[in-house]
């Protein structure tokens, strides 16, 4: 009798942190660099009360919950995702809320790995008499939040590379014609990972060759942080991106080989020039993902050329890859593919992947994939890290 009262008390757990995770997503793009968060509190089998972390700066989801509950929440069980915080930032401990509310059970779905946190609140409930449950739900739970969880990990931006290709991997003609290898639902989806993710990034030869805007078109949709890679500082200043930042600031990240008087014109215009690291003549990506992560950059969706793509995976910057590929041969040895440079000698020198995901969208296909090395540290899979770290 008591397995099937806590098979049953699992499965209503599971399904009021389905609702949590449906909450904190309607954050998405909008709290960075805080994590995406839902609450939901029940009482006598009901919810009373719900809510999620809106924005940046603003109250948490278990205060937004609260705020709304529409009876006294003494008794109650409140449904996080996230571990409630237990410190004082620019809002105060909600693990104490809870406990100045009486609430009799609190089930996390993963614990904060925010030092500041990190296990400290959980403790401080169970401290306080609270049953706490950990770990529903928790592989969904992560993954909602992979972009938060990488980043206060490693104060690096989680990098996501996307590119659209046709079927044989090319993203350009031999002439250098590229628009429009996918159709338009799948530039659409595009854009709502523009408006997901803080920043986007891309080289400067995309930008003499393609002159982009780097916006989000959709309606509602939030604009990302521009960061241009130019060692030389060669881009053009009359680019749409150096036009107008009202919108969306443009960073230039660039070496000492960039002239002064092109700094300055740059600046001139607000862009912010950033002076990394020279690698063999190219601006060194991982000096460039350190200094971001110090400017609250936690996530950039790279949408880069063959030469730009190749050095963020020698450099180790890629956690994720998106790939729309279009039903379309363009064939040709000089028609480029999304990662360029000498390439591999050998077959175990590939970087492994691990797809996520295959779906369609319109006449294309989307291709969602993780770099294994990324998949094994959300997993806390030690084993396979090794044996990556063999190959």
């Amino acid at each position: 009798m008591k397995e099937i009262q806590l098979s049953e008390e699992k499965y209503k757990d599971e399904e009021y942190m389905k609702r949590v995770l449906l909450l904190a997503e309607m954050g998405m793009g909008k709290t960075a660099p805080n994590p995406m968060v839902g609450a939901v509190i029940v009482k006598n089998g009901k919810i009373i009360g719900e809510g999620f972390h809106e924005r940046c700066g603003q109250a948490h989801a278990e205060v937004n919950a609260i705020n709304n509950a529409t009876e006294n929440m003494e008794g109650a069980t409140v449904y996080v995702n996230l571990e409630p915080c237990s410190h004082y930032g620019k809002t105060p401990p909600c693990a104490d809320l809870l406990i100045q509310k009486g609430v009799g059970r609190v089930v996390i779905g993963c614990l904060d790995p925010n030092p500041l946190v990190a296990g400290k609140g959980k403790e401080k409930l169970e401290r306080a008499g609270i049953e706490v449950a950990v770990g529903v739900l928790e592989p969904e739970c992560r993954k909602l939040n992979e972009v938060f969880l990488h980043y206060i990990s490693s104060k690096s931006p989680f990098v996501i590379l996307k590119a659209a290709i046709s079927l044989d991997g090319k993203i350009a003609t031999s002439s250098g014609e590229s628009k429009w290898i996918t159709e338009e639902s799948a530039r659409q989806d595009v854009h709502g990972l523009r408006s997901r993710y803080t920043a986007i990034m891309t080289g400067v030869e995309t930008v003499i060759r393609d002159d982009p805007m780097l916006t989000c078109r959709l309606e509602n949709g939030k604009n990302p942080i521009r960061i241009i890679v130019d060692s030389r500082l060669r881009i053009p200043m009359e680019s749409n991106v150096l036009k107008d930042q009202s919108k969306n600031q443009t960073i230039l990240a660039t070496t000492e080989m960039a002239p002064p008087e092109s700094v300055r014109r740059a600046e001139s215009l607000d862009a912010r020039v950033i002076t990394c690291k020279n690698v063999n003549g190219r601006v060194s990506l991982t000096d460039l993902m350190d200094k971001l992560g110090t400017m609250n950059i936690d996530s950039i969706l790279l949408e880069g050329g063959a030469a730009l793509n190749d050095s963020a995976f020698a450099e180790g910057i890629i956690q994720k890859i998106i790939l729309y590929v279009a039903p379309k041969i363009i064939g040709g040895a000089e028609s480029k593919t999304f990662v360029g440079g000498l390439g591999i000698s050998s077959l175990d020198q590939a970087y492994p992947l691990w797809i996520e995901t295959m779906e369609r969208i319109g006449e294309d296909l989307k291709i969602t994939a993780y770099l294994k090395q990324t998949m094994c540290r959300q997993r806390g899979d030690r084993e396979c890290l090794q044996e990556l770290s063999k190959k």
